[in-house]
């Protein structure tokens, strides 16, 4: 018999690690001319239009935010709010409501029509599914730092079309409501959610030297998917450069130009990551988390995590609530 593990897949590592979780929530039916503002939400949004045509533009602090026009949505298409407000709307320059006003009735359900105090003439229907995503609050900045504050994905891009065979089943599945309904249609939203995740990604790579940009490149990608696989096992430089396929000068210059930090620094920053989750969430000896992430001694584990983290384990793990700004960029954002 053979074995076949799945390869190592960094983004999977960090959504688990945030212990991302989908939510669908709201349904939104608009007729006519409206326009609705949304308040920066405490958790990423995600909504899915499933019928007809309107516009968004991202809110600033003070009203509308002039440095980013509106833009079209169309059916099939998909939003990721990351952060801020903003206002969905039949045209551009309507004057918008509250989004309170309009989810008022229970089961996330709103309708608004022309004249319900939104002046404008009258327009197709559009249809909208949405939810959020939750996150832990110290770990979700990994990824969610590292995003616009609004990811747009067409309905039309080739990377797409997963997310319209979902759509429908989700879109059915909302409909029907029958039993486990709220399950079902949370795990469609899981799964869209990825597969948008990945067509933003493939449609506008990331920037910059970080983890994400460096997940993406062929060489570096696979020395990042072997210390996410392996955690715990204490890799050199060359072995690492030999799964990049690139000689270890090469390897270490091209390492520290897509992420920003050395290969070994990135292996003990992860690790410390693994480490400080893992003493939030639970109540295992520091000894049993230095042991299962290579350490053969408690010492030299806590003199790691003190060095990225600042503080002991055992301090980290008593102040986790309280954790500062610092904490939480120290292992592998930079």
């Amino acid at each position: 018999m053979i074995v076949q593990n799945a390869p190592a897949d960094v983004l999977s590592d960090v959504l688990r690690l945030m212990q991302a979780q989908t939510l669908c929530s709201a349904r939104l039916v608009a007729r006519g001319a409206w326009s609705i503002r949304f308040q920066p939400p405490d958790t990423i949004k995600f909504n899915v239009m499933t019928a007809g045509t309107c516009w968004i533009r991202p809110d600033g602090p003070d009203g509308p935010d002039g440095r980013e026009a509106p833009r079209r949505l169309d059916a099939g298409d998909c939003f990721v709010v990351v952060r801020g407000g903003f206002v969905l709307a039949s045209a551009p320059d309507l004057p918008p409501v509250p989004a309170a006003q309009v989810f008022q009735a229970p089961g996330g359900e709103a309708n608004v029509n022309a004249g319900n105090g939104v002046p404008g003439a009258a327009g197709d229907e559009v249809r909208f599914l949405g939810g959020s995503v939750r996150f832990d609050r110290l770990d979700g900045g990994l990824l969610f730092d590292l995003l616009p504050r609004l990811l747009m994905i067409p309905g039309d891009v080739p990377g797409a079309a997963p997310i319209g065979w979902l759509l429908d089943q989700l879109d059915r599945e909302w409909r029907a409501g029958g039993v486990g309904s709220q399950l079902v249609c949370n795990d469609l939203l899981r799964l869209m959610f990825v597969h948008a995740l990945r067509t933003h990604l493939s449609e506008h790579p990331p920037q910059g030297a970080n983890w994400l940009a460096a997940s993406l490149d062929s060489s570096i990608g696979r020395a990042l998917g072997a210390i996410h696989a392996e955690p715990c096992r204490n890799w050199t430089l060359a072995e690492l450069a030999g799964i990049a396929g690139r000689s270890r000068s090469s390897f270490a210059a091209a390492f520290r130009e897509r992420v920003g930090i050395p290969p070994i620094d990135y292996m003990l920053r992860w690790r410390m990551r693994l480490a400080a989750t893992r003493l939030r969430r639970g109540q295992e000896p520091v000894s049993t988390i230095a042991a299962s992430l290579g350490y053969l001694s408690d010492s030299a584990f806590s003199a790691t995590f003190r060095r990225i983290m600042g503080v002991s384990p055992v301090r980290y793990r008593t102040g986790a609530d309280k954790a500062p700004a610092s904490d939480r960029a120290a292992a592998i954002k930079d």
